[in-house]
């Protein structure tokens, strides 16, 4: 029946039909709320008065279908669709001349024993227009796949990618079994030389990748110290004992690492005064994490993979040896194992930030299981799309913070400055590293949710901070830890055994540890992430104290500045 026609409410003069239109309704109306039925709360004035009738009115809102069938069929409300025309049914009467301020008695509430409690339809004035953040969890439970082109592309590309893999091993296994004397001693000697030294190494790796993030969690403030300075160290002492082998492949590798040391160490003392802001920050956004237990299930999961994963790919390594061009091939096979790892991290990242962020915005308590789900199929294309793009924008971002430093030293570079910081900007509001909260909590594309995070910095004027915040450069250089390790421990090791492996372990044992340690270290970035995105959303949340607020007041009055990108001083300028 037409249900969905608005209810059309009739006034009368006749004051018998009101007294006895008023006791039936009545009666109607009780047995539709012990039905567990439709409750209308109504406020009805006297004809002869000038106020309106606050009611449902048809020309603004209607009932829905499936409420409107419920109704019983004598009840008043009740509405019969005959040719296109609307009849009501027994109309409901007006209180009589004699009391013109007098309401109409509210409907009668089911007993307290009832089990089923009514549905009230408010009467009262429409509601103001939601805010973006209460239209948004609408799309909470968003179904659709997002960036179905960059997941087609990752998908292909790991088919072909297991294909050269396998086909690479097979290779070896021919060569060790079919091949001729020379290319047996030569595969069998990178097998004894090689083999052990990086799955040791991936096996560290993933020790020590558990040990920061746990250590991080339990001690935050000391970590952030210890890791800006133990990078510092452990690449310099690296770089050192490559040099100390003397061999033109060694000493190449280990120059670049000390040239990494120093400008680790310029960085460490250049944000010194945002540690503690770091810290305090790091602190807080840990502490949800204690209420899930199995959140670092997906690390585990991603982890385990990523082993066996290596495990393949380093023999794979060995039978390109024993393919053509096998310099190409085993770039190729390194830039699969950055993108493979990569996505990996983010998924870890993208679940992480679907529990915490749910917890932040409606105080609830997911399913980590269900948030690691969703990252590996609704949410994996988005994951795709940001590792092939955030590690690009943010090396480009440092670039153009390193031009910036020359900002004044001529026309031609003060231009290039300038050129490069406004491309940036503009891409970094397309494609940054704060999108996956979004993505996660609302499954939006990547490309719609760094646009709209970055958005909501702005609104919030949070830009100065979120864009000082140090938390991915502390998780980068404790992936650079983790691959120090790893290279002073395999390059020692390999200068025993069979020193001309050196260098190309080095190298191979340095992207292990570090691409291992950046899927553990997901954890706390994803955290910090949350944090500031959840905030920006809705700052009144009650889940979070006044840390942002205080230091954005304390921004605005002048007494706390973030530490901009150097400048050359003035008077250096003029000469």
């Amino acid at each position: 029946m037409g249900a969905s026609d608005p209810v059309v409410e009739r006034e009368t003069q006749n004051k018998e039909e009101e007294e006895g239109g008023g006791e039936g309704g009545g009666e109607e109306e009780v047995k539709d709320v012990e039905k567990g039925e439709v409750v209308v709360e109504e406020k009805v004035v006297d004809s002869n008065s000038n106020v309106n009738i606050n009611n449902i009115n048809g020309e603004q809102r209607g009932f829905n279908a499936s409420m409107m069938q419920t109704l019983n069929p004598t009840n008043p409300l009740r509405i019969v669709i005959n040719g296109g025309r609307r009849v009501t049914a027994p109309r409901i009467a007006t209180p009589p001349p004699s009391q013109p301020s007098r309401q109409a008695p509210r409907i009668a509430t089911p007993p307290p024993s009832q089990p089923s409690r009514p549905r009230s339809i408010s009467t009262s004035p429409p509601a103001p227009t939601p805010t973006p953040q209460q239209a948004s969890r609408t799309t909470l439970n968003s179904k659709k796949y997002t960036n179905k082109i960059s997941l087609f592309l990752f998908v292909l590309h790991m088919i072909l990618a297991i294909g050269l893999v396998g086909f690479l091993v097979f290779k070896g296994i021919q060569g060790l079994i079919l091949a001729s004397e020379s290319i047996k001693r030569k595969e069998k000697r990178v097998l004894k030389y090689l083999l052990p030294q990086v799955e040791a190494a991936s096996l560290l790796s993933i020790s020590l990748s558990f040990s920061w993030q746990k250590a991080f969690r339990v001690w935050p403030k000391f970590m952030v110290h210890f890791i800006l300075w133990s990078s510092f160290f452990l690449s310099l002492s690296a770089g050192i004992l490559l040099i100390c082998f003397q061999k033109p492949a060694t000493d190449g590798v280990g120059v670049c690492f000390i040239a990494f040391a120093i400008g680790n160490g310029l960085y460490a003392c250049w944000v010194s005064q945002r540690i503690g802001f770091c810290c305090k920050v790091l602190i807080i956004s840990l502490q949800p994490v204690s209420k899930f237990s199995d959140l670092n299930q997906p690390t585990y999961w991603m982890l385990g993979t990523g082993f066996l994963w290596m495990s393949f790919w380093i023999l794979a390594v060995i039978g390109a040896l024993n393919f053509y061009f096998p310099p190409l091939i085993i770039i190729a096979l390194v830039l699969s194992l950055a993108w493979t790892t990569e996505v990996m991290r983010n998924v870890v990242n993208l679940t992480v930030c679907r529990v915490i962020s749910l917890y932040y915005i409606l105080g609830m308590q997911s399913s980590t299981q269900f948030c690691f789900q969703r990252a590996l199929t609704q949410n994996l294309g988005s994951a795709c799309l940001g590792s092939l793009f955030v590690p690009t924008i943010e090396a480009l971002r440092i670039v153009a913070r390193g031009l910036n430093l020359l900002e004044g030293e001529d026309e031609f570079m003060f231009s290039c400055a300038h050129c490069c910081l406004r491309i940036m900007e503009s891409i970094f509001r397309c494609g940054n590293g704060w999108a996956y909260v979004q993505i996660a909590a609302y499954g939006k594309g990547f490309v719609q949710a760094s646009q709209d995070t970055w958005a909501l910095f702005e609104r919030q004027e949070m830009e100065p901070i979120v864009d000082s915040d140090i938390t991915s450069s502390i998780c980068f250089l404790t992936g650079v830890c983790s691959g120090c390790i790893c290279v002073i421990v395999t390059a020692a090791w390999t200068a025993k055994v069979h020193q001309p492996f050196t260098a190309t372990i080095s190298l191979l044992t340095f992207i292990i540890g570090y691409l291992m340690t950046r899927i553990a270290m997901a954890l706390p970035q994803a955290c910090v992430s949350c944090y500031y995105v959840c905030y920006a959303e809705n700052p009144d949340n009650r889940l979070f104290d006044s840390t942002i607020k205080d230091r954005l007041s304390l921004m605005k009055a002048g007494r706390d500045v973030v530490v901009p990108t150097p400048r050359v001083p003035h008077r250096f300028r003029e000469t």
